[in-house]
């Protein structure tokens, strides 16, 4: 995000905030809860819609844009958590029969998931 930096002494005599918020009985207050300067984002940025952070990359990226813009997001979400779903049953399985714990279970599905993003299955 896009911020700029404003110091406490800037404030001073600034019209709608009163003199006693920048100076005088607050004024130590606010030098201390700032340490000489605030940060304020710039208006008219706009925070980008929640996506994948790996929208278009990866080998499968392609595919998956192309399969969801076909059947649609509603229909290609239900297949997608389907498929996780089923991911994530074939490595509890692996889990039991080598005996691994629930820790180490969720690590696996944790990895799958990392490598689906990077492989383009999340775009």
């Amino acid at each position: 995000m896009a911020t700029t930096s404003v110091s406490a002494s800037a404030l001073k005599g600034y019209a709608g905030l009163g003199s006693s918020f920048a100076s005088g009985e607050n004024h130590g207050l606010l030098v201390k809860s700032v340490k000489g300067q605030a940060r304020i984002p710039k208006p008219g940025v706009r925070a980008r819609p929640m996506m994948s952070i790996n929208e278009g990359k990866g080998l499968f990226a392609p595919i998956v844009v192309v399969a969801k813009n076909v059947i649609g997001q509603k229909r290609f979400n239900q297949i997608r958590g389907k498929a996780i779903a089923l991911h994530s049953q074939v490595i509890t399985e692996f889990c039991k029969t080598i005996g691994a714990d629930a820790k180490q279970r969720q690590g696996l599905i944790r990895l799958a998931k990392k490598n689906g993003e990077k492989l383009g299955f999340l775009a």
